[in-house]
């Protein structure tokens, strides 16, 4: 299985439905004159904590492609690149719902609930929108560097087989050579 990049329009969908989706809960918040509209201040910050960690991840995973680092679970990897694909997608929706939501609350900015709301939705917006280039930034860092094929000298170099099948290689081609020197004498 090949991982591919995520399409730029899978981010502009998700935010376009986080839009639609922030902007209805606002209309029936203020339809109805429910308290539906902002987020906890402990949300933003654990947002940004989670794109801050999903983002050191990659740069480990990143380390270990480029050599620099000697060992790593390969399904770690696999993990961190399908979490910095889900935080990408998933903090464009919430930045299109939390702005909208934020939008909306600058028509009426001069109560002080929808001040509070503006705030709080700006605050989370602003995270999304880092959490967003996080997780981008986290899929490319997963990447694998190209495969040129057995041909490569860097491919040579670098040999994949295990220090086993080197030792049984070298055994077999001792035995092949003290079988041949019996069959000439």
């Amino acid at each position: 299985m090949r991982a591919r990049r995520t399409p730029l329009a899978h981010y502009l969908v998700a935010l376009v439905l986080g839009l639609m989706g922030g902007a209805g809960i606002s209309e029936l918040g203020m339809s109805t004159r429910t308290d539906l509209m902002g987020v906890p201040w402990l949300v933003s910050v654990l947002l940004f904590l989670l794109g801050l960690a999903i983002l050191i991840m990659a740069f480990q995973v990143h380390r270990y492609a480029k050599g620099d680092r000697k060992q790593m679970d390969l399904r770690f990897a696999v993990n961190v690149l399908i979490m910095s694909k889900a935080l990408g997608i998933a903090c464009a929706a919430l930045l299109g719902w939390y702005g909208s939501q934020a939008l909306i609350s600058m028509g009426h900015a001069g109560a002080p609930y929808y001040t509070r709301v503006m705030q709080e939705c700006l605050v989370a917006s602003l995270v999304c929108l880092l959490d967003v280039v996080a997780g981008a930034v986290g899929e490319w860092l997963c990447q694998l560097p190209p495969d040129d094929g057995p041909e490569n000298p860097d491919r040579r170099k670098k040999s994949s087989r295990r220090p086993m099948a080197d030792a049984a290689d070298t055994a077999d081609r001792a035995e092949i050579k003290a079988d041949s020197s019996k069959k000439h004498s």
